[in-house]
């Protein structure tokens, strides 16, 4: 891929994050528009552009491993593909995930029309916030199970060959030949989790994990058909279309808890909209640094964060169907997963570097 010119310097930043910047200056007026327009004081106006603003911080801490992993499959796409997904895919992020997705589940849940829907969002909304919560099962189950196939297909791989916390590690890729691993291991944790619930919630549990899991299977046999089938198609796309779903349905499964979250701090959907929609540019301007930098070749462990904060993140989405856990737990806490990630890989540059002044190179230098 080529590099962007400007990347090299610390003063680029400003320029991965402009749109960034300015999709928060439009979304917050708008908040602060809509904040006046529902309440008609100033303190209605400014709670409201707080929300925004809370809204769009907890998005980007629960979606900053989802930049890593975007990162991951984008720098193997083709530069067409590549904006395409940072174009087209951040307007279905936004605007599909973000709205229609919410709308879906009213939809679904309630057996009403989109535009039913939309008006109970504008008109009803403490009866629209119940319903979405009363879908809480389901969701978890969903994006748990899909999550958890996407963090654990990193680690059983055969081809892997850096290890973080190695004892782990390796021995996970030395069982990555068993055809299967991945999803019986899946399928023993759903099975445990739907266990503790009640007859009725365990059957919803469990169908809604299986859908996931099918639809994690479907997007890489439909993933590897597409992009295996280059020779019948235009050579640009490459490595792409497949990508492109597979990373479409990703950044659902990241969403999936952010906007169930976002639901008690407040219960409008258009506010929700707009918080989420200023926290997904930053998500995607970050995505876009970490291809152009390389980031994640300069530090060897970024990777490896973000995939175990994936896997907390199912677990997480799987107790979720028992108990509360607060948003800015699982914000931190994949946070801090990435951030020992980055300190370790801080580490081992540098030890490396030690090595190869001191005349032995990088040959015999252990991994942490």
């Amino acid at each position: 891929m080529q590099t962007n010119p400007t990347s090299a310097s610390g003063g680029s930043l400003l320029h991965y994050f402009k749109w960034a910047f300015i999709v928060t200056i439009l979304g917050l007026a708008l908040g602060a528009f809509l904040g006046w327009e529902m309440t008609g004081t100033v303190g209605g106006m400014l709670t409201i552009f707080f929300i925004c603003c809370v809204l769009a911080v907890l998005e980007i801490s629960l979606s900053f491993d989802n930049a890593i992993v975007n990162a991951n499959k984008l720098k193997d796409m083709t530069p067409e593909w590549q904006h395409r997904f940072l174009t087209w895919g951040i307007i279905i992020a936004v605007f599909g995930m973000r709205i229609v997705f919410p709308l879906l589940i009213v939809v679904v849940a309630a057996k009403i029309g989109p535009w039913q829907a939309m008006v109970m969002a504008a008109s009803q909304p403490e009866e629209y916030a119940r319903i979405m919560h009363d879908a809480h099962i389901p969701i978890a189950a969903f994006g748990g199970t899909f999550l958890m196939m996407v963090g654990l297909s990193f680690f059983f791989d055969h081809e892997k060959d850096v290890h973080w916390v190695r004892w782990l590690e390796s021995k996970m890729q030395k069982y990555a030949t068993i055809r299967g691993i991945e999803v019986a291991i899946v399928l023993v944790v759903v099975l445990g989790f739907a266990h503790f619930l009640d007859p009725v919630e365990s059957e919803v549990f469990f169908k809604s994990a299986i859908w996931g899991l099918l639809t994690f299977l479907l997007v890489e046999v439909l993933g590897g058909l597409l992009d295996s089938s280059q020779e019948m198609v235009a050579a640009g796309a490459k490595g792409g279309l497949g990508a492109f779903l597979y990373l479409e349905v990703l950044d659902a499964s990241f969403s999936f808890d952010g906007v169930i979250g976002a639901f008690a701090l407040t219960q409008n959907l258009f506010v929700i909209a707009i918080g989420l929609g200023i926290g997904a540019m930053y998500v995607r301007s970050m995505t876009i640094m970490l291809v152009e930098k390389g980031t994640l070749t300069q530090y060897r462990y970024l990777e490896h964060g973000a995939f175990y904060a994936i896997i907390a993140l199912s677990v997480i989405m799987f107790v979720q169907s028992f108990v509360k856990i607060p948003e800015v737990v699982t914000g931190l806490g994949g946070a801090a997963l990435i951030g020992i990630s980055l300190w370790s890989s801080i580490r081992w540059n540098r030890s490396a570097v030690a090595a190869e002044t001191a005349g032995i190179g990088g040959e015999g230098h252990r991994e942490g």
